[in-house]
């Protein structure tokens, strides 16, 4: 979906800014994310509020693959079809979206994190700078192979 087209689509519903994101385009209006208009098409944040309107209308979850595995994404879900031909009410359904996104953001203000839940690494201590060694005389080399009668020595004389 080209950028021109996304902005006619939004008409209705109000000034967007469009970020390029993956393979297209994050749709932010009032300072938050509230879609993605990606080669899938375009998807909308949900939450607890929204989402059985998505799912009256069998509007699937987000998806995408990895080399391992598929990561379905319950927060966003996508667009119905016929809205895309429908600007009045596909700016009502972006309005939801907004909401969503920003109850979403709310509440990750001030979140504690769950047991678990991995914590920042912590920063390396300075390194000393890098000596440099004197390698050993070959003197030096030649004893230091021999063996000693010393009470160092791990060989005992009877």
């Amino acid at each position: 979906m080209d950028s021109d087209y996304l902005i006619d689509l939004f008409s209705e519903f109000g000034p967007v800014v469009l970020r390029r994101m993956f393979s297209g385009y994050g749709i932010v209006a009032d300072d938050v994310n509230f879609a993605m208009a990606l080669r899938a098409g375009i998807i909308f944040r949900v939450d607890e509020q929204t989402v059985a309107r998505y799912e009256a209308e069998g509007a699937k979850p987000f998806q995408y693959e990895t080399r391992n595995k598929t990561v379905v994404v319950k927060s966003y879900r996508h667009l119905p079809e016929r809205l895309y031909d429908d600007p009045e009410e596909l700016a009502v359904w972006a309005r939801e979206a907004v909401g969503a996104a920003k109850r979403a953001a709310a509440r990750k203000v001030g979140v504690k994190k769950r047991p678990g839940q991995r914590k920042a690494p912590p920063k390396a201590a300075p390194r000393k700078p890098n000596t440099v060694r004197k390698s050993k005389s070959p003197a030096v080399k030649k004893a230091a192979g021999r063996k000693t009668n010393s009470k160092r020595s791990s060989v005992k004389k009877r």
